[in-house]
């Protein structure tokens, strides 16, 4: 064999030795690809609307409002190897994020899993309320038990779900309400809490214990909810996460008011959303922006603090819509309906 020949095998060997190794390695690392997005003005997959109101006059939309989502692959519990993240590093369409991002050391997958559904959960409540308060719809708020805690003076009397209406006589509807109450009562005193479970309200008197700051406690965790005068139902499967909280609030908009709020454009778009309109950013918003535009979007609603990322990596023949708050968006919309007023872009 010459040297040449030898050289060459040598080298084939040692390339075919350190690809195996690469597709054996795992690595902490994430990569983040563009997922699937949904029309929240159509139907989901079983064929029923994406978002239903019951107990309200709807009207016909016409266009696309599409949320948009990331898909990911590695994690903890079944890490890439060494040649997955390489290519993604070479991939446009995909970003390459240390493990840690998506999984924090002191979480668990399914911890992670969970707190994305709670995410999911809150958003839509969210979403909900800022829509109606956006239309002048009065938006009332309560408290709920969030959690039970074992071993605690309330475990058996209280569960997740119950509300609480009153404590010792004054009404409450806000979490804070219930803290200020509490502030007054000396550990070991007893309290009585007015609870509705199922229709039915009853009085629970329950004697505190002192919790972990030294005040007077029962062993509950509580969470503020909103009474809305109508029902919303959103339904969208197996996704998880915030990020959606902004797409809700116009389609839920859209359907409460007459005439189509995207003029019949495929719009799409992401953010988060409080109660009160105002939007946040998000992550993987080069993954969302290919994610919309390959489904068909021309115009992607994008939140403020994510512009300078967007505009770097905005795909051909999307035009990207600066949004602070839900107002700024509604108004974007019917300014790009009409031709009258501005629309905010994340150039200036």
């Amino acid at each position: 064999m010459s040297r040449r020949a030898a050289t060459l095998t040598a080298a084939s060997v040692l390339v075919l030795v350190l690809a195996l190794v690469g597709s054996l390695m795992p690595v902490p690392y994430v990569t983040l690809m563009p997922g699937p997005t949904q029309n929240t003005l159509a139907d989901n997959a079983k064929g029923e609307p994406l978002i239903a109101i019951d107990g309200r006059q709807t009207y016909p939309t016409e266009g696309n409002l599409n949320f948009t989502t990331v898909t990911y692959r590695g994690g903890p519990g079944g890490r890439i190897d060494l040649l997955t993240a390489l290519r993604g590093w070479l991939d446009g369409d995909t970003a390459v994020v240390p493990e840690e991002t998506i999984f924090p050391d002191d979480e668990s997958p399914e911890e992670v899993d969970e707190q994305n559904t709670r995410q999911m959960r809150d958003s839509q409540e969210d979403a909900e309320a800022a829509a109606l308060r956006e239309l002048g719809i009065p938006v009332g708020t309560r408290v709920v038990v969030d959690s039970v805690q074992k071993g605690r003076p309330a475990d058996g009397k209280l569960k997740a779900g119950d509300e609480i209406t009153a404590v010792n006589g004054t009404a409450v509807t806000k979490v804070q309400q219930v803290s200020d109450i509490m502030n007054g009562v000396r550990p070991g005193e007893t309290v009585t809490l007015t609870v509705r479970r199922d229709g039915d309200e009853s009085r629970q008197r329950i004697p505190t214990t002192k919790g972990p700051d030294g005040g007077a406690v029962v062993g509950v965790v509580l969470a503020g909810d909103y009474k809305f005068p109508f029902e919303i139902d959103i339904s969208i499967g197996d996704i998880g996460g915030p990020s959606a909280g902004l797409i809700f609030s116009l389609a839920i908009i859209d359907k409460l008011t007459p005439g189509p709020l995207t003029g019949g454009r495929f719009v799409a778009g992401t953010g988060t959303i409080t109660p009160d309109g105002r939007v946040g950013p998000i992550g993987g918003i080069e993954q969302k922006m290919i994610a919309a535009r390959r489904a068909g979007a021309t115009v992607f609603l994008t939140p403020k603090g994510n512009c300078a990322a967007a505009v770097e990596a905005r795909p051909d023949g999307l035009r990207l819509v600066r949004t602070d708050t839900l107002k700024d968006a509604r108004q974007a919309l019917n300014a790009l309906t009409t031709g009258k007023g501005t629309v905010p872009s994340c150039t200036g």
